[in-house]
């Protein structure tokens, strides 16, 4: 188990059987908890997440797949190393038609300050797109609102941030985002959307394109195999909380992978000694409760 959620999409499964809803919530509700330390297992769970209203028996499992992932690296967690400068970027992506049940798209994007990761989101957009090019502009959007949101609380404390980097996947959706002309083939998109264009006309944000193999909001828009997950996992600085600055690398974004290596799958976890951090008790109360 290498990753908190299989490839294969998950669907309303209107036709499974219902299991307990209070439980389901209560477990969900847990894992939104880990969320704030545990961004690989941020999209799992906003996905199992959708189904709180009538989990059947098929989104419980998904669950279990999450915490077994757990139990496997339960002393994970986020790296954030001194002295690494205080440059604003953003990363933006999306799944077109990214849910099964209404074919709305799912958007991801996080934002570095100074190589390191402060914020972060998977969300389903409450619109229906017609091409890839659209949903990655509704995206970069809503990844352009959050960047704006921060620029300005920054601002209250001396810094003033302009060319702000956001990099996306889509050429098309950059050459729209770039071009201050309203085109008559995008005007079915919602205005609220259009924003974006006054901010890289004021020189607010500027986009550039990156491949889709270095797109880091990959980790939040759809399930991934297992050397992408792994990639983009350590790609983020997801070190082992165990380790130490002094072990880090100067010369690289993340520690290398060989220092990244999860905990056997068949090794026995001491759930009475745990040595992980803090915020990560619950997850030790949860599996205490919910034997797998």
């Amino acid at each position: 188990m290498s990753t908190p959620m299989a490839i294969e999409r998950l669907d309303a499964d209107l036709q499974g059987t219902p299991t307990d809803q209070m439980t389901y919530r209560r477990i969900i509700g847990g894992l939104m908890y880990l969320t704030a330390s545990r961004l690989d297992i941020a999209f799992a769970t906003f996905i199992c997440a959708r189904y709180q209203a009538r989990p059947t028996v098929k989104h419980l499992k998904e669950v279990k797949r999450i915490f077994q992932y757990m139990r496997q690296s339960y002393n994970m967690g986020l790296w954030y190393p001194k002295d690494s400068g205080f440059e604003l970027i953003a990363y933006s992506d999306t799944d077109h038609a990214g849910c099964k049940d209404d074919c709305k798209i799912t958007s991801g994007g996080l934002q570095f300050l100074g190589g390191k990761l402060m914020s972060w989101s998977s969300n389903k957009q409450d619109c229906i797109v017609m091409s890839t090019v659209e949903a990655e502009y509704v995206s970069l959007s809503a990844c352009c609102a959050q960047v704006i949101w921060m620029r300005t609380q920054l601002f209250d404390y001396g810094y003033k941030y302009n060319r702000i980097p956001m990099y996306c996947d889509s050429k098309s959706a950059i050459a729209i985002s770039c071009n201050p002309i309203q085109h008559s083939k995008t005007k079915h998109i919602d205005i609220r959307y259009h924003f974006i264009k006054e901010h890289v006309e004021k020189g607010t944000v500027e986009i550039y394109f990156v491949g889709i193999e270095y797109q880091l909001a990959n980790l939040f828009t759809k399930a991934l195999p297992i050397e992408r997950f792994e990639y983009l996992v350590h790609r983020i600085v997801i070190i082992m909380a165990q380790q130490h600055a002094t072990d880090v690398h100067p010369d690289e974004l993340c520690p290398p992978n060989n220092r990244n290596d999860l905990m056997d799958a068949n090794k026995k976890v001491d759930l009475e000694h745990v040595q992980c951090p803090p915020e990560s008790k619950i997850l030790t109360n949860i599996i205490k409760n919910h034997r797998l």
